[in-house]
């Protein structure tokens, strides 16, 4: 939508793309068939495989709740480094509060920290990060300030609704909506149908469909409703399950020891906290809750 937005505006927009190796098909098809009807040049950053598959494992190893940062985390990073390489000064995301300004802490943390994800990968992995996008403090800082890139969060400026926008996408666009939020990846949809609620007792389902309460765009009851109507099957779970492990290069033992591992959380590991007293709050604060 944000793609269509920009160029409405009569803006010529450059569109990123960051290949994390877990693409959908469907998520292949849905972005070729839109850039080309808007005719948008496409500039995409593919990680090295072998590589982010060391560096997702090792947070898996680590037994944290934040699985999702290492694609999170080279997003950003991207814009900026794609940015000083065409001399362009802003930036544009769909990233809004009306869709996705709910979330539990504990459910996930440390997108920024370089400090915490690059502690990780030294504790569990093995690889060097040659391609791998990323940022510090003192980056981002010449980023924003020396380089004078900045950031828009399009959507705040206009008024959004999701489920307007989606049927809008489909009969303009020709886009195809994915099962699940963020099913445009195998390994987000798995991590989020079959990690975190197993291992964390963490549904981001409830925060995502909350956010959508509050805006007003749906009921609670048909919250309830899609809950209940976009719950997989054991035997999706299974298939699904099956072809992450296989990809990751890991046996199903492996898989089933890493999920017994209890949980821990970012104050476990160490990162940007601003005190070693706020880490060992903030530790004993979580390990208060029954995650």
């Amino acid at each position: 939508y944000v793609a269509w937005l920009v160029k409405e505006q009569g803006l010529r927009p450059l569109a990123i793309h960051l290949d994390n190796g877990w693409n959908s098909e469907l998520a292949v098809q849905n972005i070729h068939r839109l850039l080309e009807k808007l005719e948008i040049e496409l500039y995409t950053h593919v990680l090295k495989w072998e590589e982010f598959r060391d560096l997702q494992l090792s947070f898996l190893k680590a037994s944290t709740a934040d699985s999702e940062i290492p694609t999170d985390h080279a997003l950003v990073a991207l814009h900026y480094d794609v940015a000083r390489k065409f001399n362009i000064r802003w930036f544009i995301t769909g990233s809004n509060t009306q869709t996705e300004s709910i979330m539990p802490r504990f459910w996930s943390q440390g997108h920024a920290d370089w400090t915490y994800i690059q502690g990780l990968h030294k504790l569990f992995g093995t690889k060097r990060l040659s391609n791998y996008p990323h940022y510090n403090w003192a980056k981002l800082a010449y980023n924003t300030h020396v380089k004078r890139i900045q950031r828009l969060d399009i959507l705040h400026y206009f008024q959004y609704n999701k489920i307007k926008v989606v049927e809008f996408l489909k009969k303009e666009m020709g886009w195809i909506p994915y099962p699940t939020k963020h099913g445009e990846s195998i390994y987000t949809k798995f991590y989020q149908q079959y990690i975190l609620p197993r291992k964390f007792n963490a549904d981001k389902r409830r925060a995502h469909l909350s956010n959508l309460i509050v805006n007003e765009e749906i009921t609670r009851d048909q919250a309830l409703v899609q809950l209940e109507s976009s719950t997989p099957t054991e035997k999706e779970l299974q298939n699904d399950k099956d072809f992450v492990i296989k990809k990751l290069g890991i046996s199903e033992s492996e898989f089933d020891a890493i999920m017994n591992v209890p949980p821990k959380t970012i104050y476990d590991y160490p990162n940007d906290s601003f005190s070693l007293l706020y880490q060992n709050v903030m530790k004993r604060f979580y390990k208060s809750f029954a995650l």
